[in-house]
């Protein structure tokens, strides 16, 4: 009689080799000309699907210049049954030994019971993950009680403009009772958390302008507002000494932080605190300093400066004038703000405090996303908290994450319920150089998986 579980133990070893060799495919979506890697993984994805015994998957193809989705199902459990979305996305950011790394970027490395590669948290670890805790389901005697869909995106890192249009003109594919989005990070190897907040985004490039051109400073500085001072200036408005925003109407719709919010994330101020110590490593914390750090970092919206140009940058002195600067601006908002109202304010802010002595334009980004605050309650959330509990022996915490992760919203149109299941770590380098996991994170994300597949086919989720 196999299970599952027993299963996933035994191939173990197999389900190492395949997700290393899906991090070998270079899935960059920001990058062009890795165009036709992303399409080949896509199909990778779609076989495997197949091969692991779902009853269909595809390859969407999406508008030119745009990475596909690779969709597939298995309706085994019947109609009565509930049905559970499997959201991961497969595409990675760009990495370059250059940019600092001890290894090759795509050539996975296993050191000290950690594997290294771009992607190896964000986010092939959770597609593999999931895929392989659906392998060992649809291969034990005892089938799953509840039918599996997953989508894979293929650019969630580059706007997730595609999959967005393909739910609001098929929101029939993805229909299910639970969307279980997994992406993210938990706390600490050892104690594995559940996000029940996500905060929304929206953002500009502010262009500065003065003079026609650069100018001799010699000749003309003293007589003309320098871009850059000017930027500057406009920039140092934005926030007071206590870093909270300064921007008239910024707070008007932000929630509270509940009596239930501050005990939860009470029990994760520990963790949060060795975390930034471990990562951040900044002189000391800063921020609004009448809320913890969890609620500076999840329950608090932000007005951060992203980027900031202008002049010269070149190697020794070069005494010019700048005709413009410009800097990049974005907001993490809380539950309940608006992104459209929320960068209406911070443009008319901008405009208010502009001098007349220079030129202002404001470009905002793509559309923003809004917050979402999940029912920490609900049976869905219950249901992950005991797979969680299984896999990793311990009972998880519960926190409200300071990114953004804008399919959320989207899922809770075609989903009854959603749930976030996170197995990577955020000292895990997501982004950045030697990004990494624990393997064991890897091997406890399948068996939590299975977990939540079974939790929810008995009905308690």
């Amino acid at each position: 009689m196999s299970n599952p579980y027993q299963y996933a133990k035994r191939n173990q070893e197999r389900f190492l080799d395949e997700y290393q060799e899906l991090l070998r495919i270079r899935t960059i979506s920001t990058q062009p000309q890795h165009a036709e890697d992303v399409a080949r993984a896509a199909e990778w994805l779609r076989e495997m699907m197949l091969r692991i015994g779902m009853d269909s998957a595809e390859v969407i193809l999406m508008p030119a210049g745009r990475c596909p989705l690779a969709l597939g199902e298995w309706n085994g459990a019947g109609e009565a049954a509930p049905t559970i979305l499997i959201y991961c996305h497969y595409d990675v950011q760009p990495a370059e030994v250059a940019d600092g790394w001890d290894t090759e970027p795509f050539e996975p490395t296993i050191k000290d019971g950690r594997l290294y590669c771009r992607g190896a948290v964000d986010s092939k670890l959770h597609v593999m993950s999931n895929l392989k805790a659906v392998e060992s389901c649809l291969a034990s005697d005892d089938k799953p009680k509840v039918n599996i869909k997953v989508v894979l995106e293929g650019e969630e890192e580059s706007g997730s403009e595609n999959i967005n249009a393909f739910i609001a003109a098929h929101p029939e594919r993805l229909a299910a009772d639970i969307a279980m989005i997994s992406d993210g990070a938990i706390l600490a190897p050892d104690q594995p958390s559940l996000t029940y907040g996500l905060r929304g985004i929206t953002g500009l490039e502010l262009h500065v302008s003065a003079p026609v051109s650069d100018l001799h400073s010699g000749h003309w500085g003293g007589s003309v507002h320098n871009p850059i001072q000017a930027l500057c200036e406009i920039l140092a408005r934005l926030h007071d000494e206590n870093g909270t925003v300064t921007v008239p109407g910024f707070y008007d719709d932000v929630a509270a932080v509940t009596p239930q919010d501050r005990a939860l994330l009470e029990k994760v101020e520990p963790f949060m605190q060795a975390e930034w110590d471990d990562v951040v490593s900044a002189p000391s914390v800063w921020g609004e300093s009448e809320y913890i750090l969890p609620e500076r970092l999840g329950a608090r919206p932000t007005l951060e400066i992203n980027g900031i140009h202008g002049g010269y940058t070149g190697a020794g002195m070069k005494t010019v004038l700048p005709a413009r600067a410009f800097a990049k601006i974005t907001c993490r908002l809380v539950p309940h703000q608006d992104p459209a109202r929320a960068l209406r304010c911070v443009m008319e802010h901008i405009k208010r405090i502009a001098p007349s002595s220079i030129s202002v334009e404001m470009r905002p980004s793509e559309p923003g996303a809004e917050a979402v605050l999940l029912d920490v309650d609900g049976p869905a959330m219950a249901a992950a908290a005991e797979a969680y509990t299984f896999a990793w022996g311990v009972e998880p915490v519960y926190e409200r994450a300071g990114g953004s992760v804008p399919i959320t919203f989207e899922c809770m149109k075609v989903a009854k319920e959603v749930v976030i299941m996170s197995y990577g770590l955020k000292s895990g380098r997501a982004h950045g150089p030697n990004e990494n996991i624990y393997l064991q994170n890897f091997y406890n994300g399948i068996q939590s998986t299975i977990k939540f597949i079974d939790v929810v086919g008995e009905g308690r989720g």
